[in-house]
C-alpha cells in the first residue's frame, strides 16, 4: 500500500514494500525552551535551522508543532506552515490537538499533508475526518478511543479498522490512512514495546497500512536512549513500521542498516549515500 505526500513539488512515497521514510520531529516545543522562546517573538529562525539539519540528516517529511502554553496555535501554526515552505520543498506533517488550528494549517499549505492525528475518539473522528476530506489529506490514526488506551493488541488493531473504516465513509482514500499502534514508556511497563510490535505486526498482517510512531516514546526516563531507540526501531521495521516520528539525526543510521538487511537498498547505494553525507 501506498501513501503519498507531496511538498510544493517534491512527492514522497510511503510504502508497506519500499524503504523507510523518515518524518523528522524536531519542530516540538516540548523540551525546547529556545524554539518556545523564539516563536514568541515571532522569529521563525530556530524553525528554519531544525528545518534544515532534520533534511540534512535524513527527514523526508516534517512534524510541525508549535503548541505551548498561551500559544494562538490558529495564528502560529499556518504562519510557520508558511514560512517552511518558503524556504523547503518537504511535505509536511501537521501536529496540533487543535481542529481549528489543523484547518488553518491545511488552507495555509501547498501539496498534500499528514494530520498528526486522528484517534478513535468520537469527537476526532467528527472534527477531523472531514477536514481531511475537504483538504485531500491523509491522515494518522492512533490506536485510541474513547475508552482510552488499551494494553491488548487486538483491541488496538480493531479500533484502527475502526478509523478506517470510518475515514473511508468520509470519502478518504483508504490509502491514506496511516496507523499509529501506540508506543509507550518501556519504563514504566516492562510489556510496553512487545504490545507495541505485536500491534505493528497484527497490523501489518491483517490490515496492510502504512505504520508510524513516536519513535523515541519508548525510552522515556531511561539512560542511553539513542541505543535503545535503535534497538526497538530495528524490531519495529522487521514487524511493518514505514514511517517513525523521530530525530533524524540520531535515527537514520539505524533506518539506513535495517533497510538494507532487509533488502530494500540495492548494493547498498542508500547506505553508503549517507554515510558519505554525514562526512
Amino acid at each position: 500500500m501506498k501513501t503519498i505526500l507531496k511538498g510544493r513539488l517534491k512527492e514522497v512515497i510511503i510504502d508497506t514494500e519500499g524503504p523507510v521514510i523518515i518524518i523528522g520531529e524536531s519542530i516540538n516545543p516540548t523540551r525546547r525552551k529556545k524554539l518556545v522562546s523564539t516563536l514568541q517573538e515571532g522569529n521563525f529562525d530556530f524553525v528554519l535551522e531544525l528545518a534544515e539539519s532534520q533534511i540534512r540528516a535524513g527527514a523526508d517529511v516534517l512534524d510541525v508543532n508549535v503548541g505551548f502554553p498561551g500559544v494562538d496555535d490558529v495564528k502560529l501554526l499556518p504562519e510557520t506552515v508558511r514560512r517552511l515552505q518558503e524556504r523547503f520543498d518537504v511535505p509536511l506533517c501537521l501536529d496540533s490537538p487543535n481542529p481549528r488550528a489543523i484547518e488553518a494549517a491545511l488552507k495555509a499549505a501547498v501539496g498534500k499533508c499528514l494530520i498528526n492525528s486522528v484517534n478513535g475518539e468520537e469527537a476526532s473522528l467528527k472534527n477531523l475526518l472531514p477536514l481531511a476530506k475537504e483538504y485531500g489529506a491523509a491522515i494518522i490514526g492512533l490506536c485510541m478511543d474513547d475508552d482510552g488506551i488499551t494494553h491488548d493488541p487486538e483491541k488496538r488493531v480493531l479500533i484502527a479498522e475502526k478509523i478506517i473504516e470510518r475515514a473511508v465513509k468520509t470519502g478518504i482514500k483508504r490509502e491514506d490512512v496511516v496507523i499509529d499502534p501506540l508506543a509507550m514508556a518501556v519504563s514504566a511497563d516492562p510489556n510496553a514495546c512487545l504490545v507495541t510490535l505485536e500491534t505493528i505486526r497484527l497490523i501489518h498482517q491483517k490490515l496492510g497500512h502504512n505504520i508510524t510512531q513516536g519513535a523515541s516514546n519508548i525510552s522515556f526516563g531511561l539512560p542511553d536512549r539513542e541505543s535503545l531507540n535503535s534497538a526497538f526501531m530495528t524490531l519495529a521495521i522487521y514487524n511493518g513500521l514505514t514511517c517513525p516520528i523521530a530525530n533524524p539525526e540520531k535515527i537514520t543510521a539505524a533506518v539506513r542498516a535495517t533497510d538494507l538487511v532487509l533488502g530494500r537498498d540495492d548494493y547498498a547505494v542508500r547506505f553508503v549515500e549517507y554515510f558519505q553525507s554525514r562526512q
